[in-house]
């Protein structure tokens, strides 16, 4: 599961919020662009967003069209694989990538073929018995950021990927909790520490490997904690040396970078962004990456 960890006090995050969305941009209009070093800029534009509707519709025979019925599909790995830079590939290209992982129906276990169905744009895996389509969905990601004593969280990962690397604490949310029982959950299990969360931090989407980071600013209830199996090592890091070099995701790299940049301007925000993988690097480059379409509160 995915880890991620790190904090921020009670007094200075309580002005987190207050102020209305903006896009971060320069006197030039461009957004800011998260390096392995400091904040470097690029041109973008702001997204568009639209909405599409699906319905249900019956089949009389194994003949007739496919069934739409939405599944969650396989976990995918964390950052296991690169983010598309601009400009970003076809719909039905990133599409085509994620359906191939299913070869079999999982609701009858008859073998699917990949195609476009009548009236979509992306290739999808429909059954040849039934005629069902599986549907992937993205997996939402939450961990949080703690602080103490000024100093952050931070555990090294015992597991596959990026075995022995440092991450916050987090992991994939589960059925039946909220975002906030999830983050608080991830950080006992990674960190064996009991946390009181403050408020969202960030939302930073990764969407070529279908996955959604929720991160929260959070503090701990007593100074206690501890490796979690999951953990080889727990350790609060002052936030001078927090070891960017030896960090085990890009979005761990962007949400410890953010925070910085919020801490030295005296002033804690939210954060949305896109974090996109730069052309012909390696995807366990966890400093190849910027951070798009970034907003702040």
């Amino acid at each position: 599961m995915l880890k991620a960890i790190q904090v921020l006090s009670s007094s200075s995050s309580s002005r987190l919020f207050g102020c209305r969305w903006k896009p971060l941009t320069t006197t030039s209009g461009t957004a800011i662009s998260l390096s392995a070093n400091p904040l470097s800029h690029h041109s973008t534009t702001a997204p568009r967003f639209k909405s599409s509707s699906l319905s249900l519709r019956p089949v009389s025979d194994r003949s007739s069209e496919p069934v739409r019925v939405y599944s969650t599909g396989s976990d995918p790995k964390m950052e296991a694989a690169p983010s598309p830079s601009p400009p970003s590939p076809s719909p039905t290209a990133l599409s085509a990538a994620s359906s191939r992982k299913i070869n079999f129906c999982q609701w009858c276990g008859g073998a699917t073929k990949h195609e476009v169905p009548d009236g979509e744009e992306k290739t999808r895996a429909i059954c040849t018995l039934c005629g069902k389509i599986a549907y992937q969905n993205p997996k939402m990601v939450v961990g949080c950021l703690i602080e103490h004593d000024n100093k952050i969280l931070l555990c090294k990962r015992n597991i596959q990927p990026s075995f022995g690397l440092w991450t916050l604490p987090a992991g994939y949310l589960e059925v039946g909790e909220s975002a906030m029982e999830g983050a608080m959950r991830e950080t006992w299990e990674e960190a064996q520490a009991e946390v009181e969360v403050l408020c969202p931090f960030a939302q930073l989407d990764i969407p070529l490997i279908g996955q959604t980071y929720i991160i929260f600013l959070a503090k701990l209830k007593k100074p206690h904690f501890s490796p979690g199996p999951e953990s080889s090592d727990c350790q609060l890091f002052s936030l001078e040396d927090i070891p960017f070099d030896s960090l085990s995701f890009s979005s761990m790299v962007v949400t410890l970078k953010l925070y910085l940049e919020d801490v030295k301007s005296g002033r804690l925000k939210f954060h949305y962004g896109t974090i996109n993988k730069r052309p012909g690097t390696s995807p366990s480059d966890s400093h190849a990456y910027t951070l798009d379409n970034h907003m702040q509160s």
